[in-house]
């Protein structure tokens, strides 16, 4: 799923910031040391935006383990309009600050819409006029 993601921000936006993908459970490696490994390389300079799918899930269990390094941003239940909000949003010479992503997430929530319910309210509108 995350290369998957990657693979179409990169088609949309291509070369605009580094995106690093872990795609978990691909081989027998457990998530906390592939994730150890991640932050060994990572400076406290660094800015770190991680998307994860369920926030249950063991991927974003053992990103949390690191919130304590400065400049980590955990979202969860991700989708690709937080994604592109987010990776097109970042200040050039300042990190992204916490107001930020949370806007960000209320716009993607609006992204998530039952399309049946939808359809038929266009419909219905139409009629009325």
């Amino acid at each position: 799923m995350a290369s998957g993601l990657k693979d179409t921000f990169d088609y949309i936006a291509p070369h605009t910031v580094d995106v690093i993908t872990l795609d978990a459970y691909m081989d027998n490696t457990p998530i906390d040391g592939q994730v150890n490994d991640f932050f060994e390389n990572i400076s406290k300079q660094d800015e770190v935006i991680v998307f994860t799918d369920l926030l249950g899930g063991s991927v974003n269990q053992a990103f949390a383990k690191h919130l304590g390094h400065p400049h980590v941003h955990l979202i969860t239940g991700v989708n690709l309009p937080i994604i592109l909000t987010i990776l097109l949003a970042l200040p050039k010479e300042d990190y992204l600050a916490p107001e930020a992503v949370r806007s960000a997430i209320a716009d993607a929530k609006t992204q998530l819409i039952y399309v049946n319910d939808y359809l038929t309210a266009q419909a219905q509108d139409e009629d009325d006029e």
